[in-house]
């Protein structure tokens, strides 16, 4: 079975950091390239970055450059990302999904997670 477990969120004050993580399992971790999208409340998901299954490059959506950092641990199967100084506007729940192309392409989006809330609070 194809799963993408997203973990890692939870309530965070307004300035801090949290890191998420992404397992993958039931397919080739290494023939896919791995990306983060965002959806808040009442808002259309959003994309936030991606990297590479080839060489581990990465690539951000211009407003998320800076405060998003994604990397991977490929004996772990495992995608992170880690989000740094959080504004309120962040709050969403964040999906991991994996495609062949890259950068991932909405449309082209083969696997999803089932994603994980992210609260940031004054």
């Amino acid at each position: 079975e194809v799963q993408l477990v997203e973990s890692g969120g939870g309530l965070v004050q307004a300035g801090g950091s949290l890191r998420l993580s992404c397992t993958a399992s039931g397919f080739s971790f290494d023939d896919y390239n791995i990306g983060w999208y965002r959806q808040a409340p009442g808002k259309e998901r959003e994309g936030v970055g991606c990297i590479s299954n080839s060489d581990g490059y990465t690539y951000y959506v211009d407003s998320m450059k800076g405060r998003f950092t994604i990397s991977k641990d490929n004996a772990k199967n495992t995608v992170y990302l880690q989000m740094d100084n959080l504004k309120l506007e962040d709050t969403a729940t964040y999906y991991c999904a994996a495609a062949e192309v890259y950068p991932l392409n909405y449309n082209a989006i083969q696997f999803w997670g089932k994603g994980t809330l992210v609260t940031v609070s004054p």
